[in-house]
């Protein structure tokens, strides 16, 4: 598992990545309660805003770490948009991207990293 400094995770099957936000950024959310997902086929940059999350705080972007073509979205945040206060890091994933530069992966944290940036 890789993270961003925007508090995205990612986790990688050959050119795949599955992205969502991190523990600590639902956590400061609050409780989600809509998420606007980018679109099957869509063709994304690194860094860019590709999703909204909305909880009873705010409303916020979701940035992805990598390049590439959205291959899947996750079906069940739009009918169980809680999911993601629930499991974060696993089963609240947002999308899976097809990498177009995995070099972008250099870029991003180890779990050990990214604690780190988080605590200070």
């Amino acid at each position: 598992m890789k993270f961003s400094k925007d508090h995205e995770w990612l986790t990688l099957d050959g050119n795949i990545a599955t992205v969502g936000i991190t523990n600590h950024a639902q956590e400061q959310l609050g409780d989600v309660v809509y998420i606007e997902l980018p679109k099957i086929g869509s063709t994304i940059a690194a860094n860019a805003s590709v999703a909204t999350v909305e909880s009873v705080k705010a409303a916020s972007e979701v940035y992805t770490p990598v390049s590439g073509e959205v291959v899947e979205v996750n079906g069940e945040l739009s009918g169980d948009p809680a999911l993601v206060n629930r499991a974060a890091e696993n089963d609240g994933w947002f999308m899976k991207v097809k990498l177009s530069a995995p070099s972008e992966l250099d870029a991003l944290m180890d779990k050990a990293a990214y604690d780190k940036f988080v605590e200070g």
